[in-house]
């Protein structure tokens, strides 16, 4: 039975972690998968890059589950899957992000990052397409998350509750991710509120602030995955050069195309990075 006919997590009073955990129930009902070791949340230009992974053993639309909604933006396929690796563990595989700008408030943001930790997963990805702040970047390149700073003026975090966000990005993650692909970057990635693109004397800031990617997600819900204590790798994929940096206008519509181009390298990656994951 759902918690209310509205969305539960605009109710004030309303707990977004028992909200979490109702939605984290219906998944294991539907998917018959008691717990999920891993998750992932696939961002702008990552839709179709979990193919290769494992035997999808479930595929939800977002929105029957509580507190989640279908997408509003191109390139988030709107549903959850159940995917079983060849070693018997099982990845939560998201395609259903919530973005800031769409106004629905910040624990509708983080949502999915709290449901992934209720169903049991202890390792979370992150993945977005962003904005190549460090010119050499170019379109096409997946760029590991140092560490971010987060612009939005938000956080999901409610009430006195201090978290220590020194290691968020976990090193770890980020030695196994490089284990798998040798030759991949790194840098600090920047959330801006969106859904605006950023002005070239902002992008000058950020650079000067020593970022190299930035976009319109993922800081605020890796602080939601901190607070749940779980693990997390950051990846963006540069999918358009940042306001100032290249000379062509920017529009939604390169992401995808550069995610649609980069897609045999972004599922050699993931293929890569949850072998050596799960075998860790």
């Amino acid at each position: 039975m759902a918690l209310s006919s509205s969305n539960p997590l605009d109710i004030v009073d309303m707990s977004p972690l028992l909200v979490a955990e109702h939605a984290a129930e219906q998944i294991a009902r539907a998917t018959n998968v008691d717990r999920h070791d891993v998750a992932i949340v696939l961002g702008s230009g990552w839709e179709g890059t979990t193919e290769d992974i494992g035997e999808v053993v479930a595929d939800l639309l977002a929105d029957d589950i509580e507190g989640f909604s279908a997408p509003a933006v191109a390139g988030h396929s709107g549903r959850i899957q159940s995917i079983r690796l060849p070693d018997g563990k099982h990845v939560l595989a998201i395609g259903a992000r919530t973005h800031l700008y769409e106004g629905h408030g910040v624990r509708r943001v983080v949502h999915s990052v709290r449901t992934a930790a209720a169903t049991g997963a202890k390792t979370l990805i992150l993945t977005n397409g962003s904005g190549g702040v460090d010119a050499s970047l170019p379109p096409g390149t997946p760029v590991l998350i140092s560490d971010h700073i987060n612009l939005t003026a938000e956080s999901p975090l409610e009430g006195p509750t201090f978290v220590d966000l020194t290691d968020l990005y976990s090193q770890r993650l980020r030695d196994l991710a490089r284990r798998a692909i040798p030759s991949i970057q790194e840098g600090i990635y920047v959330q801006f509120r969106g859904p605006h693109f950023e002005t070239p004397a902002e992008v000058q800031m950020i650079k000067s602030f020593g970022a190299r990617t930035v976009g319109m997600s993922t800081a605020l819900e890796a602080i939601a995955a901190r607070e749940a204590g779980i693990e997390v790798l950051g990846i963006s994929l540069v999918t358009v050069p940042a306001a100032g940096i290249g000379a062509d206008p920017l529009g939604h519509a390169d992401v995808l195309d550069v995610g649609d181009s980069a897609k045999p390298a972004l599922k050699q990656l993931l293929s890569k990075l949850f072998s050596e994951i799960t075998e860790a």
